[in-house]
C-alpha cells in the first residue's frame, strides 16, 4: 500500500467506521475528564496547577469530539483531515490538560498513546510519526513553559524525553501491525475470491458431469449429490441425509470400502436392469474424513464403447467397399459385354446371375460408402410440409405409381433443421421399404405430421403385412434384412443419418391394423411468428 498523508483519494467504508469509533472513544474520554472536574473539583489531582483551566479544556474536549460527529456524517472535509484533526485536537487539549493538573508527573501525557496507536492503526500509513512529533513537540513546549513560568522541575526533561520515545515507538509499532494488517486482509479476500471461484467452477462440473458423484462424511451423512446420481440413483437426497436410510446397498459398499479400502464388487445392480460402476476416493490425507463416491453408468459406457466400434468399423468397410467399386466395375462391365455375343440360353442365364449379383454388391458398397455422410451434415430450415410434398411427386414418378396410392398430411408452418440431401435419402429408403411390403391400393402408403410435446413427428405407414415381434428389435442393426435381395444397411444409415442431424427413428407397431409404421422425430419447435418455427 502506497503511504500518503492527506490524500484527496476516496477512503473505503471501514476507514469512516474505524474514525467514527475512535472519535467515540474520545467523546468517552472528554466526558469522564469534564465529570471528575465537575464532581470532584480540585480535591483530586487533576487540575492541581489550575483548576479552572483544565475545567474548560475539558468542556472545550466535550464539544471538538461531539462536532466531530456531524463531520463524520457528512464525510466533510476528506478523511485524511478529520483524521488529524482529531489527533491535532487530542494533542493540544491533553497537553494543556497535563499542564493543568502538574505537568509529566500528572501521567495525563500518557494517554496520548492511545490517540497515536489508534491514528496509526486507522490511517495504516506513515502519518502517524508526523503526529507523534507533533505530540513530542507539545510535552516539550508545555514542560518548558512549566520550567519558566510554574514550579516544574528542569530534572524532568529527562522523564518528558521517555516520554517522547514512547510516543515514536507506539507509531512505529501501530504503522507496523497496521502495515501487516493490510496485508492480511488483502491475502484474505484473494483467498475469498478464490474459494468463490472453487465453489462456482465445482458446482458447474458437478451440474455437467455424465456420472454420478455423491460426497459423504466418514459417518455416512450425504453432504453432496449431483443430477447425475439423482438421476442414476433414481432419487433427490438433500443433504445432510443419511446414506444409509436411503441407498442401503450403497452404504454397504461405502461401509466395506472403509473397512478393506476396496468395494468388494466393481459394479452395483440397481433396479430395472441399471449396472453401476463405483468408484470411492478418500477425503483427507491423513485421516479418511469421507468420500466421493462416483458412480458410472455402464449401459452408456457399453453405447459409448458400441459407437467407437461402429465408427472404426464403418471407416474400414467403407475404405474396403472404395477398394471393391473398381474390380466389380471391370466385372459388371465384362458381363455386359459377354450378354452382347450370341451364345446360348444356359450361358446368358448364367451371366444374367453374374450380371445381377454384382448389382447387388455395387448397392451394397454404395450404401456403406454412405456411413461417412452423417459426419457431413449441412442442416438448414426446412419448410417440412412443401419438402414433404416434392418428394412425394418426385417418388411417384420415380417409382411409377399411381396416384392416390401415397397419401400426405401435413401440418402447415412447420420448419425443421435438417440437411436436405439426408432428409431426401431418409424419406427414400422409409418409402422404398413401405412401397415394397404395401399393397399398392389406394392409401396404401401414408405420409402424416403431428406435433407433439412441441416436437414435429413424421409417420410413414404402409398395409402390408408389418414386422413380426422377434425381428422388431434388429430392425436397425447393419445388415439385418427379411428382403430376399435387400442389403440390410437401408435402416441403420435412415437412423445414423437422423441421428446426425438431432433428430431420431424409431418402429412404432400399428395396434389394431395391419402394416409397419416408422418415426421420424425431429428437434423441439417454437411458435414463433405465427407459425412453427425449429428450436433446437
Amino acid at each position: 500500500m502506497t503511504d500518503k498523508t492527506l490524500s484527496d483519494t476516496p477512503q473505503p467504508a471501514d476507514f469512516w467506521r474505524s474514525l467514527y469509533y475512535f472519535n467515540l472513544y474520545r467523546l468517552a474520554l472528554a466526558g469522564l475528564l469534564a465529570f471528575l472536574a465537575v464532581v470532584f473539583g480540585a480535591s483530586l489531582t487533576l487540575g492541581s496547577r489550575n483548576w479552572k483551566l483544565f475545567l474548560a479544556a475539558s468542556f472545550v474536549y466535550v464539544a471538538a469530539a461531539a462536532s466531530s460527529f456531524l463531520f463524520l456524517k457528512l464525510r466533510h472535509p476528506r478523511f485524511n483531515w478529520q483524521l488529524a484533526g482529531q489527533v491535532g485536537s487530542d494533542i493540544i487539549v491533553l497537553s494543556v490538560l497535563s499542564y493543568a493538573s502538574g505537568g509529566i508527573q500528572s501521567s495525563l501525557g500518557l494517554l496520548l498513546l492511545v490517540s497515536l496507536a489508534a491514528a496509526g492503526m486507522i490511517s495504516r500509513g506513515k502519518i502517524t510519526l508526523f503526529f507523534a512529533a507533533l505530540a513530542s513537540i507539545a510535552a516539550l513546549l508545555e514542560h518548558s513553559y512549566a520550567v519558566l513560568y510554574s514550579d516544574a522541575a528542569v530534572a524532568q526533561y529527562i522523564q518528558v524525553g521517555l516520554l517522547c520515545v514512547s510516543y515514536f515507538a507506539v507509531a512505529w509499532l501501530a504503522h507496523t501491525l497496521a502495515k501487516y494488517a493490510v496485508d492480511s486482509q488483502k491475502l484474505a479476500q484473494r483467498r475469498g475470491y478464490d474459494l468463490v471461484s472453487l465453489s462456482e467452477a465445482n458446482r458447474l462440473v458437478m451440474r455437467d458431469m455424465q456420472d454420478g458423484v455423491l460426497v459423504v462424511d466418514e459417518q455416512g451423512m450425504i453432504m453432496q449429490m449431483n443430477p447425475g446420481a439423482e438421476r442414476l440413483l433414481r432419487k433427490s437426497i438433500s443433504p445432510g441425509s443419511a446414506l444409509s436410510d436411503n441407498f442401503p446397498i450403497l452404504f454397504g459398499q461405502y461401509a466395506m470400502w472403509k473397512q478393506t479400502g476396496d468395494a468388494s464388487r466393481d459394479t452395483l445392480q440397481l433396479g430395472a436392469g441399471a449396472q453401476i460402476r463405483l468408484r470411492f476416493v478418500p477425503i483427507g490425507r491423513d485421516t479418511v474424513r469421507g468420500a466421493v463416491i462416483f458412480l458410472e453408468d455402464m449401459q452408456r459406457v457399453q453405447a459409448e464403447a458400441q459407437q467407437i466400434k461402429l465408427a472404426a468399423l464403418g471407416r474400414l468397410t467403407a475404405n474396403i467397399a472404395h477398394e471393391v467399386r473398381n474390380p466389380l466395375s471391370a466385372i459388371s462391365y465384362a458381363t455386359e459385354l459377354l450378354q452382347e455375343e450370341q451364345g446360348d440360353a444356359r450361358q446368358q442365364r448364367m451371366l444374367k446371375i453374374v450380371l445381377d449379383n454384382t448389382q447387388r454388391i455395387n448397392q451394397i458398397v454404395q450404401d456403406v460408402m454412405q456411413l461417412n455422410r452423417r459426419d457431413r451434415a449441412q442442416p438448414e430450415m426446412l419448410e417440412l410440409g412443401a419438402v414433404l410434398q416434392t418428394f412425394v411427386e418426385e417418388f411417384e414418378l420415380a417409382e411409377h405409381i399411381e396416384p392416390g396410392v401415397m397419401v400426405l398430411s401435413c401440418v402447415p408452418d412447420t420448419a425443421i433443421s435438417f440437411d436436405r440431401c439426408h432428409l431426401r435419402q431418409v424419406l427414400w429408403n422409409l418409402c422404398g421399404n413401405a412401397l415394397r411390403h404395401g399393397r399398392k391400393l389406394p392409401g396404401s402408403l401414408r405420409l402424416m405430421m403431428s406435433v407433439v410435446n412441441n416436437r414435429v413427428i413424421l409417420a410413414v405407414q404402409d398395409d402390408g403385412p408389418g414386422v413380426a415381434a422377434e425381428q422388431q428389435g434388429k430392425l436397425f442393426e447393419p445388415f439385418f434384412t427379411t428382403a430376399v435381395d435387400g442389403t440390410g444397411l437401408g435402416l441403420y444409415i435412415a437412423r445414423e443419418l437422423c441421428e446426425a442431424n438431432g433428430a431420431s427413428l424409431e418402429y412404432h407397431a400399428v395396434e389394431g391394423q395391419a402394416g409397419a409404421c416408422f418415426h421420424v422425430t425431429f428437434g423441439e419447435i417454437d411458435r414463433s411468428g405465427g407459425g412453427y418455427g425449429y428450436g433446437g
